[in-house]
Formats: structure tokens, C-alpha cells, sequence
């Protein structure tokens, strides 16, 4: 035990003494130089003048808490003129002068800091054995010494938030290194100039659409390039759309209605297309089972199941419970009870009473704790009257449910995706809308086009596109891009964007709420540009 223990010593110091106290480890132990520089002039001394026992934590051994207790010595300085008369020997290997813990103590209990602030760090020390407080640890990050970051040459800026819709930051990052270089307390462009003033040498400004940033970056450093963000952009995109379909929605009731007729009407026929996620799931099971047939193939010319799974590039675990279950497992979700199916007895017996009202029904059914609402029974109440009706039209439709009016976010998806990949009722409900709306349809073709300049990272007749823009529902849309022209052609050409940006925010706002009321200001950028 003794070789083990005096193996991980540090080095210039020998041990005197081993005292095993119950979970606690002591060793008594010496510096063995003889002579040690003066701290003031550097000239060595062997004029010992006393020692004392310097007691200094160290990091465990086998789950029991280390102390090492060293006699340090001081000395006479043999310099005449040197203003030190008497020093104390150091221990650049051991601790730092004043220190009560060992360096690689230290350093150990700081990343605990680092990873997960101070009281969590402080219990998982205490685990550890190797115990220290919760305000120990703060201290520790306070204590880092953070270097000025280097003038990066494409910035990524963008906010964070302190409390979400009251108070925001804004984070700074390089986005070739990809690191966080600085953390700003606020968020305003007076702030963000500041910084570029002090820290000049940045060439491109990659920010989102707010003017704050735009403006900030015009007066810190007005030869920067600036860039605009293309998520932003599409994200702006689809809340133009959506706001024009929101200004149609009589229209998009209206094609509802006609889709929802041309089903009741046409419902039970053979040559129905299959919708596009019927297409998709039925493709999905054929690819598994032509894989799973290749898998008996192979199986039975005598190929191991290992061989199997690296021919076909499958885990060995799939092969196998394939071939032992005789077929791909199913993955087919059992039928979800409805809510109103425990009280579906209850609402026939008063149907057949005579009691033909929703509103009266749902009524009823809430006096007796239902938990439903007057919406549901009303729907209910509808379909048992065309049920009633006896047309086997009325029935098909009734059991296949109505095709309700889409929501404004779902509707500007269905303008905005290729008529291919929609299903003959969407194609036919864009048809309908078409008419009642050919402005929409407008819309769409022109956010269609700034979607593939885009993902195409090109500008080609972005001009011509500005024009179209301003004369569809997307005018509102298209002023805010040509005021902000320049960062837009940046965005569609060059390949910058706030992604690596918004990686870090995440990693800032897991640091800020563990860190619950201790997560002010100073101790929060140590924390992010320590780690970073």
C-alpha cells in the first residue's frame, strides 16, 4: 500500500510518516532540497532559520480523504542588499503559496465547478471524497483568469434570454473556430458597437433579422460585411405566408367545404389513390419484407447470421430476431379508444328517447361527470343525424370523417410543398382554393422561388424576384428583405449562418438554470468562456 500511495506523491517531497485515521489519510512528509530560492531575488539560501507544519488537502485515495502536512522551512536570504530577510521555501510542485489545497486538487474541484456550478459540484465532491462548499467552488470559477479572445474574422451574434420575453443578452461567437468568444449583460446596438470598437478586425457580421444587430454592426464596424441568417429568412418566409392565409381564411373554408363534398360524393369508389403517407407506409413494408426475404435467401445457402447482418448492413441483433420470428416485426399501433366511447351507450339510449340536441346531450353527460366537451357531443350529435339519413353516400362519408378546414400553418405548408408530394385531397383542396384565392397561389409561387434561391445559395434574379414579391400577398415580406438587401444577397451566397450560435444559447441556458440564483452576470460568462 505504502508503494502505491508514495507513487502518486508529487515530486520534491518525501514522506516522513503514514497515519491511517478511519476514512482519513495522513501523511507527514518533508521537502528534500537542501537550499531553496529566495522569492525576492532568486539566490538560493541554505541558512535555515525555522520550519512549521503546512497542512494542505489533496485528492483522495480509495475513497478516503488525503491531507498532506508538510514541514516547510524558512530561510535567511545570503543577499546583503536583498530587501527579504527571511522567505519561506516554496512548493511550485505541491500548492500555491497561501493555498490550503494541492495544484492538482485544485484544478480537480474547478472542472467539478466548470461542469456543474456550485452546489451540485459540492455534493458530487463530497461523493468523491473530496469535499469542499458550494461558495469554494464559485470562487474557483471567479479565479480563472480568462485571456482576450482574438479578434475573430466572421462573428456570429444573436440574443439569449434572462428571463424569456423581459430581459435578453447577446452571445458572440467564432464561427471558423466555432467557440463563444464573449458574453454582452444586455441587449441593445450601442453594447454590441462598443465591443466591435474595442475589438476591431471583423470582416463579416452574421446576425438574424433584427435591426438592433444590423444597426450595432453599421457603427462598430461599418466595413464589416453583414449576413443574414437563412433560417431566420425562411422562418420569416413562412410567417408571411401564413399571415396571407390567415387574411383568406373565408376562402379556405369555402375550398373545405368543397373538398369535404367531393368526398361525401365520391367515398367507396375503387379507384380511390391512396394518400401520400399510405404510400409511404405501404412502401416502407414492402422494402421490409424484400429485406427480409434476402435475409432467408442468404440463411438458407448457409451464411451465418453474422455474415447476414454485414452483407445486408443490418445489426446482427435484427437478424437474428427476424429470422427466429419468421418475419419483420410490425410495428402497428392498437386502435386509441375514443373519448366518448364509455359514454356512447348513454348517448344512444337518449337519442333514441328523442333527444336530438348537442348542446342538451353534452348537458346531460357533464351532470353526470363526463369529461367531454360541448364541441365533441355536438360532432357526435351531427354524424348520428346523417347516420340516421340512410343514403349509403351519407354513411361512407360519415364513417370516413369530414375534411376539415386546415390551420393557417398547415395550409401555407400545402401551397408551399410540390403538388407531387400531396395526396389527391390536398391537391384537390389547393385546386378549389386556386379559384376562390388566386392570390395565394401567387403567394406560394413567389415563396417557392425564394425558397430555392435559398437552399441553392445563389442570388440569380433576385431583382426580378424583389418585383414579383412587392405585387403578391408577400409585399410586407418584401420590403423588409430590400431594406435589408445587402445582409440577404450575403446570406444566399456565402456560407454563414447563426447555426453554431444557437448551439451555444442552449448551452447557456442549461448553464443558467443550473445555476438557479447564482447565475448573475460575471459568473455566468466565466462559466460559458472557460468551458468554451
Amino acid at each position: 500500500m505504502l508503494n502505491t500511495v508514495f507513487s502518486l506523491l508529487p515530486s520534491g517531497v518525501a514522506v516522513d510518516r503514514l497515519l491511517p485515521v478511519g476514512n482519513h489519510l495522513v501523511l507527514e512528509m518533508h521537502v528534500t532540497s537542501p537550499s531553496a530560492p529566495c522569492p525576492l531575488c532568486d539566490q538560493p539560501s541554505a541558512r535555515l532559520h525555522s520550519d512549521y507544519r503546512r497542512r494542505l488537502a489533496d485528492l483522495p485515495w480509495q475513497g478516503r480523504t488525503v491531507e498532506l502536512r508538510v514541514r516547510v522551512r524558512r530561510f535567511r536570504c545570503a543577499t546583503a542588499t536583498c530587501l527579504r530577510r527571511i522567505f519561506v521555501e516554496r512548493l511550485p510542485t505541491v500548492a500555491i503559496p497561501k493555498a490550503r489545497r494541492t495544484c492538482r486538487l485544485h484544478d480537480t474541484q474547478q472542472s467539478l465547478a466548470l461542469a456543474l456550478g456550485g452546489a451540485p459540484g459540492s455534493r458530487l465532491a463530497d461523493k468523491l471524497a473530496m469535499p469542499v462548499s458550494g461558495a469554494t467552488l464559485l470562487r474557483m470559477i471567479r479565479s480563472i483568469v480568462i485571456e482576450e479572445p482574438s479578434t475573430p474574422r466572421v462573428l456570429g451574434v444573436d440574443e439569449w434570454a434572462w428571463r424569456k420575453g423581459q430581459t435578453y443578452g447577446t452571445i458572440l461567437c467564432d464561427l471558423e473556430l466555432g467557440h463563444v468568444v464573449d458574453l454582452l449583460p444586455d441587449r441593445n446596438a450601442g453594447s454590441f458597437a462598443a465591443w466591435l470598437r474595442r475589438h476591431p478586425g471583423v470582416e463579416i457580421v452574421v446576425r438574424d433579422r433584427g435591426g438592433l444587430y444590423a444597426d450595432g454592426a453599421r457603427q462598430g464596424a461599418p466595413a464589416a460585411r453583414q449576413s443574414a441568417d437563412r433560417w431566420h429568412l425562411l422562418r420569416n418566409l413562412g410567417d408571411a405566408v401564413r399571415t396571407a392565409v390567415d387574411r383568406h381564411r373565408a376562402a379556405v373554408r369555402s375550398a373545405a367545404r368543397e373538398v369535404a363534398g367531393s368526398l361525401a360524393e365520391h367515398h367507396g369508389s375503387q379507384d380511390t389513390k391512396p394518400t401520400s403517407e399510405q404510400t409511404h407506409l405501404t412502401a416502407k413494408r414492402n422494402a421490409r419484407q424484400d429485406l427480409y426475404r434476402e435475409m432467408c435467401r442468404l440463411h438458407t445457402e448457409g451464411m451465418t447470421i453474422s455474415a447476414i447482418a454485414r452483407a445486408l448492413a443490418v445489426s446482427r441483433q435484427k437478424a437474428e430476431r427476424w429470422l427466429k420470428s419468421g418475419g419483420p416485426a410490425t410495428h402497428d399501433k392498437p386502435a386509441q379508444p375514443k373519448l366518448l366511447d364509455s359514454w356512447s351507450g348513454i348517448l344512444e339510449q337518449r337519442w333514441n328517447e328523442g333527444c336530438r340536441n348537442g348542446t342538451r346531450l353534452w348537458r346531460e353527460l357533464r351532470d353526470q361527470g363526463a369529461p367531454v366537451s360541448v364541441t365533441t357531443v355536438k360532432r357526435w350529435a351531427t354524424a348520428r343525424r346523417l347516420r340516421g339519413a340512410g343514403t349509403p353516400e351519407v354513411v361512407a362519408a360519415t364513417t370516413a370523417g369530414r375534411w376539415q378546414a386546415p390551420s393557417s400553418r398547415r395550409c401555407a405548408r400545402l401551397l408551399t410543398t410540390a403538388p407531387e408530394k400531396l395526396d389527391a385531397d390536398e391537391r384537390r383542396f389547393i385546386e378549389h382554393l386556386g379559384q376562390t384565392a388566386p392570390g395565394l397561389i401567387q403567394a406560394a409561387v413567389v415563396a417557392n422561388a425564394f425558397t430555392k434561391m435559398v437552399r441553392d445559395h445563389h442570388d440569380t434574379g433576385f431583382e426580378a424576384w424583389l418585383e414579383a414579391a412587392r405585387a403578391s400577398e408577400l409585399r410586407s415580406f418584401a420590403d423588409g428583405i430590400d431594406r435589408d438587401a445587402a445582409a440577404v444577397r450575403a446570406a444566399l451566397t456565402e456560407p454563414w449562418s447563426t447555426s453554431p450560435v444557437e448551439g451555444h444559447i442552449n448551452r447557456v441556458k442549461t448553464i443558467k438554470r443550473q445555476m438557479y440564483g447564482r447565475a448573475n452576470y460575471d459568473l455566468l460568462r466565466q462559466r460559458v468562456l472557460a468551458a468554451a
